[in-house]
C-alpha cells in the first residue's frame, strides 16, 4: 500500500464515541492527517459531527464514503454488530482502518477480517485507547525490561455505577447487536489491558457473570474473568456497570522479582526487598494519542501497537468467558477455532 504524506480519514458512524475521535483528529499536528468526511444514516447526527469536525463532507451511506478516492483511511465507530461488514468493505476498497472495540462479534468473523486485511495489504489498528495511558506505557516498558522478572499474576479492573435505562442504552441492551452485556463493552478495556501487560498468549478462561441492577439487559452488567497465559501467568479482570470499584488502581502486576500497579496518572513500582517508587504523569487525551499513533503508523508503514491479531485474542477471551459462564467450566480458547488456529489469530498485517 502507498504511504500517504497526509492521511485523509473518513469517520463511519456518528454516535456518542464519534466526538472523542473528532477531537483526536483536530489535535493532530499540521500536515500529518485530517478528518475529511463522515458517514451516518441519521442526518442530524451526521450534520452535528461534521460541524464539530469543521464542516467536512457528509455521506448517508458508508459505501459512498468508501468509494471516495480522496479518502485514504476510515475510522469505524459503528454499533458492535456492524463492525465486521464495515471492516471487510473498507479492506476491499483499499482503505486503512481504525476500528473501535470490539473487533467483531464471533471467532469466525475475526478470521474473515484477518484474511481480508492481510489480502488487501492494509493496516488495521484496534482502537484500544487505554493502552495510551502513560502509566500503561511505562508499565509495559518495565515488564519488557524484566523489572518484575517472570510474570506471575496480572489484575485489571474497570467498574463504575451507571443509571442506564432501556431508552439510554439503545442497541447496547440487545445481545444480538452488542454481542453480550457489559463484558464485551466496557469490559473490553480491562481485557485488552490484561493481555497487553501479561505479554503472552491467553490459553484458557474461567468466568462468572451476573446481572445485579440492569435487569432489562439481555446480558450481564458485571463480570469476573480469570485467564491462564502461555507463559504460566494468571490474569484476573473485574468489570461492572453496577458498582464503583473498591480500589482506585486500574492494573497491577506481580512477578518473581518485583511488582507494579497503577491508575491513569500514577505508577507504583517495587523490586523485591526494596522501597516502593512512585512516578507521576500528566494526564493525556488517550483518544488523541491513539489517533496520532494510527496516523503515524499508516504514514510510516510501521505496525500499530495492536492490530487485528491482538484484537482477535481479546475477543477470544471475551467469547471464552461467555462460554465458560454458560457451561460452568474452564474453556480452552482453542475450542473457539475447531478447525485449528483461526486466520485472525495467526496472521499479521
Amino acid at each position: 500500500m502507498n504511504k500517504p504524506s497526509q492521511l485523509r480519514v473518513g469517520l463511519i458512524g456518528c454516535g456518542s464515541i464519534a466526538a472523542d475521535h473528532v477531537r483526536g483528529y483536530l489535535a493532530l499536528a499540521a500536515g500529518s492527517g485530517r478528518l475529511v468526511a463522515v458517514a451516518d444514516a441519521d442526518p442530524v447526527r451526521r450534520a452535528d459531527v461534521s460541524k464539530l469536525a469543521g464542516g467536512v463532507r457528509e455521506y448517508g451511506d458508508y459505501t459512498e464514503l468508501l468509494a471516495d478516492s480522496e479518502i485514504d483511511a476510515v475510522d469505524i465507530c459503528l454499533p458492535h454488530h456492524l463492525h465486521r461488514d464495515a471492516i471487510l468493505a473498507a479492506a476491499a476498497s483499499g482503505k486503512h482502518i481504525l476500528a473501535e472495540k470490539p473487533l467483531c462479534l464471533t471467532a469466525e468473523e475475526a478470521d474473515e477480517i484477518g484474511n481480508a486485511v492481510t489480502a488487501a495489504g492494509v493496516t488495521l489498528m484496534c482502537a484500544h485507547n487505554q493502552l495510551f495511558m502513560p502509566t500503561v506505557r511505562r508499565a509495559r516498558e518495565l515488564v519488557d525490561e524484566g523489572f518484575c522478572g517472570d510474570v506471575h499474576t496480572v489484575r485489571t479492573s474497570d467498574s463504575f455505577f451507571v443509571d442506564f435505562t432501556p431508552e439510554t442504552m439503545g442497541w447496547r441492551a440487545n445481545r444480538l447487536k452488542s454481542g453480550g452485556g457489559e463484558l464485551i463493552d466496557t469490559g473490553y478495556h480491562p481485557a485488552y489491558l490484561l493481555l497487553h501487560l501479561a505479554g503472552s498468549e491467553p490459553t484458557a478462561v474461567t468466568a462468572i457473570l451476573s446481572r445485579y441492577r440492569l435487569g432489562f439487559l439481555d446480558g450481564e452488567d458485571s463480570a469476573q474473568v480469570s485467564v491462564r497465559f502461555g507463559n504460566g501467568a494468571l490474569g484476573t479482570l473485574e468489570t461492572s456497570w453496577a458498582h464503583d470499584p473498591a480500589g482506585t488502581e486500574k492494573f497491577a502486576l506481580v512477578g518473581a522479582e518485583g511488582a507494579l500497579w497503577g491508575d491513569g496518572t500514577t505508577l507504583w513500582t517495587r523490586r523485591r526487598g526494596q522501597e516502593t517508587h512512585v512516578e507521576e504523569f500528566e494526564p493525556v487525551d488517550t483518544f488523541a494519542a491513539e489517533i496520532d499513533h494510527f496516523v503515524d503508523s499508516v504514514r510510516t508503514g510501521t505496525r500499530p501497537v495492536e492490530t487485528h491479531v491482538e484484537g482477535t485474542r481479546v475477543l477470544e477471551v471475551i467469547l471464552g468467558a461467555y462460554r465458560s459462564s454458560a457451561e460452568g467450566r474452564t474453556v480452552d480458547l482453542d475450542e473457539l477455532h475447531p478447525a485449528g488456529l483461526g486466520a485472525g489469530k495467526g496472521v499479521d498485517s
